[in-house]
């Protein structure tokens, strides 16, 4: 054995190797790359970065399909921490999401904050500056105690590290579905803008530069944090509390300030987050790229905790670091920035000759590795899993809705869909989120995001969008369905959909059917991408969400950046006037496969996907842009959970209840009655406009193919009726709709 710090490290051997989480052929792997048995810090950092969640083993393969170049697209997908966009003006958009599911499912406060912590650096570390956050989310049913803890630390945990650091959370989603009970979903976005040339390099360069810790001490906190996100939910997680990372906002806030003040004063070489595997993570990838080595002394890291062993020191997930590259004459530039904003700023080695990163504490080699042999798309493990259909397809699709006995109460129907949690107001969510910090945030109901970008008469538009349940019936068509709905939505506030970042939720890849679920919808997001003209610019795969109860739902979350040429153009999701006309874009088909309306008749998930023309799509996009262009629609609001009921019932919210409308047209006569109230046709839009706008706007829809079908009109009566099925109080309805989740927690 051999003695570090007054430590006994293990004997390393392929039992120990399997405890980490490598198999028998990825040890021997690392056997023959080493030429002799790793040391116990080499075999942790294998460990790590051949895990799942540094190496994409079983996913990069099949991400290398997607469509990933586009003219606004600045940098190639997975070539820096975040995608980066140009949007006119020498300004960029850096985006991207990722997942902290595992950590958050057994410590769901600080697995929720760390998560939105680590995607903020994300940004910053590209050089932009944060101006919002997103997030989507994923819970079990809210009358289970346990779910309605993790519900309530993960909320807390986002809301409470974003408005500390100071940034605005400004849209996401939540849905609640039985497979989520044991593993929830935690995914954040986050969004910054950059000048062209203040963009900063995850890469390490110059022989002879100094390699710096910069941030926060290193403690023993997410040890292994990587791996734990590689493996399924268990009994034994609970365990792996230590795993979860510990975040400090306040400390974030001063390395967001220092770090954007080194980058624009252009003393930076390159810069990368240490999150996932820490040290060991962002020395090794900034070396590969830079094709360089790095020398790295251990005993100049600050360090909080006694006795760190290499092994930890490396592999610790401390929050709020960041490692960077400088030439030694700006070394003092640099501790006198982070000295200002009191954090570490210490060197702990250098940029050397070759390829090996080595790694010495107490003057003793603890680790000698070639880099190449670490990274994603380098020389970590690449495997294509088998994969074959799931035999539930069969027994789901052959069900046959027209067996189902329509209702005898519509307005009990509408009122159960606006009060299930799906489908319900989120505002016990978001209000626990500060969406106006920083003032960019326009504060009206849309279907999506906008935040103006200060200088300019722009906006960003920002969404996050999964069903799952499509997914799980139709993968391929659940993929291009979640990307054009997140467009969709983007579209209907005039703004144009530009590229999409994604966070690919999945259980365990070893698993044939869950590998081609993870396959097909992956094929599905290219085929809509390539469509709609939206790449995508990076993201993240999150395998292994399972529970002893089994896996959750396929879930890749779409996050979707449009771009709005005049903030002032943006068009709200909800009615504005007494006596404008309502028309139904799109067509109606009555689908109910996978509807929320039909798993509250049936409580499964039955049917087929709906369909998707993406022709069709892309069409009805275009013209919601031309109709926002030229301010012919008052309002614009995406048809979805609940269909075109639930739909016209939240166009007339956030009005006070002044606001009614009469529906007195249905589109399809042939259809029954509650398909086509509760269907969830896709490609559809509820509009209202001036009756003096009608003539144009039909010849604009009639132009581009587009169905446009008056179907009622807004008055002031605060009453929804629908075709003589419907007649509603819209405050009975809304009441309904606000109270939902508040009562299911607890705290109405």
């Amino acid at each position: 054995m051999n003695q570090s710090l007054g430590q006994i490290e293990p004997v390393v051997d392929l039992d120990l190797a399997l405890e980490h989480g490598l198999t028998e052929e990825e040890y021997r792997k690392v056997l023959v790359i080493l030429d002799r048995t790793p040391t116990y810090t080499e075999l942790g950092i294998y460990s790590v970065m051949w895990s799942e969640h540094c190496s994409y083993k079983n996913s990069i393969a099949i991400l290398k399909t997607l469509p990933r170049s586009g003219e606004r697209l600045l940098v190639s997908a997975g070539e820096e921490n975040a995608g980066l966009v140009d949007i006119g003006d020498g300004l960029a958009v850096a985006f991207k999401i990722e997942s902290h599911n595992h950590p958050s499912a057994v410590e769901p406060y600080q697995g929720a904050a760390t998560g939105v912590g680590g995607i903020l650096r994300d940004i910053f570390t590209m050089g932009a500056r944060p101006i919002a956050a997103l997030n989507s989310l994923r819970f079990g049913e809210l009358t289970n105690d346990r779910v309605r803890y993790l519900f309530k630390g993960i909320v807390k945990g986002i809301g409470d590290y974003g408005n500390s650091f100071g940034v605005p959370t400004v849209a996401g989603e939540v849905y609640f579905d039985s497979s989520y009970t044991g593993n929830p979903l935690v995914n954040a976005m986050a969004v910054g803008i950059v000048k062209h040339g203040n963009v900063a390099r995850a890469i390490s360069k110059g022989v002879g530069n100094l390699v710096m810790i910069v941030g926060s001490s290193t403690g023993r906190d997410g040890i292994h944090g990587a791996t734990f996100a590689s493996e399924e939910i268990s009994e034994k997680s609970e365990a792996k509390r230590p795993s979860v990372q510990v975040g400090d906002p306040f400390t974030e806030k001063l390395l967001l300030e220092a770090t954007l003040e080194a980058i624009q004063a252009g003393i930076i070489v390159g810069i990368q987050d240490m999150g996932a595997a820490g040290l060991t993570c962002s020395s090794m990838e900034m070396s590969a790229k830079g094709n360089c080595g790095m020398r790295l002394d251990l005993d100049a890291v600050p360090l909080r905790e006694e006795e760190m062993s290499s092994y930890e020191i490396m592999l610790s997930e401390s929050q709020e670091r960041m490692l960077l590259v400088v030439n030694p004459t700006d070394e003092a530039a640099i501790k006198k920035i982070f000295d200002k904003w009191d954090l570490h700023a210490v060197a702990i080695g250098e940029v050397v000759e070759g390829d090996r990163v080595k790694v010495y504490q107490g003057g003793t080699l603890k680790a000698d590795v070639p880099a190449e042999t670490l990274v994603l798309g380098g020389g970590a493990p690449v495997y294509d899993r088998e994969a074959k259909a799931p035999a539930y397809l069969a027994e789901v699709r052959s069900f046959d809705p027209q067996a189902l006995t329509p209702p005898s109460d519509y307005n009990e129907v509408l009122l159960n869909l606006l009060s299930s949690p799906t489908v319900a107001c989120k505002r016990w969510v978001y209000d626990q989120y500060d969406s106006m910090v920083r003032t960019g945030t326009i504060p009206a109901s849309y279907d999506a995001a906008v935040v103006r970008i200060k200088g300019t008469k722009k906006a960003l538009v920002l969404k996050t969008d999964c069903n799952a349940r499509y997914v799980y019936l139709n993968p391929r068509r659940g993929g291009q369905i979640a990307v054009a709905e997140a467009a969709r939505n983007v579209a209907c506030t005039g703004a144009a959909p530009v590229a999409i970042t994604n966070c690919l939720n999945f259980g365990n890849p070893y698993d044939p059917e869950i590998y081609w679920q993870f396959k097909e919808a992956v094929a599905g997001i290219g085929d809509a991408c390539r469509i709609l003209g939206t790449p995508v610019t990076g993201g993240n795969v999150s395998f292994y969400n399972e529970s002893p109860d089994g896996a959750v739902l396929p879930t890749p979350v779409i996050g979707m950046l449009g771009l709005l040429d005049d903030a002032r153009l943006a068009v709200p999701s909800t009615f504005k006037r007494s006596g404008d006309i309502i028309l139904l874009l799109g067509d109606e088909l009555g689908e109910v496969g996978g509807s929320e309306y039909l798993f509250q008749r049936m409580s499964k998930i039955l049917g087929q996907a709906p369909l998707l023309d993406l022709a069709a799509e892309k069409s009805l996009q275009a013209l919601l842009v031309d109709f926002s262009k030229r301010s012919l629609i008052s309002s614009a609001h995406d048809c979805s959970e609940g269909g075109l009921a639930v739909a016209l019932a939240e166009a007339l919210f956030d009005n006070r209840g002044q606001f009614g409308a009469t529906i007195d047209r249905y589109v399809n006569a042939q259809l029954r009655s509650d398909f086509s109230l509760f269907g969830e046709t896709q490609s559809r839009v509820i509009a209202s406009t001036n009756p003096e706008n009608l003539t144009t706007i039909l010849s604009l829809a009639k132009s581009r193919g587009v169905p446009a079908t008056v179907i009622g009109s807004v008055n002031g009566n605060g009453l929804l009726n629908i075709g003589g099925e419907i007649s509603i109080s819209v405050r009975e309805a809304e009441n309904a709709y606000r109270r939902a989740i508040p009562e299911a927690v607890g705290e109405v």
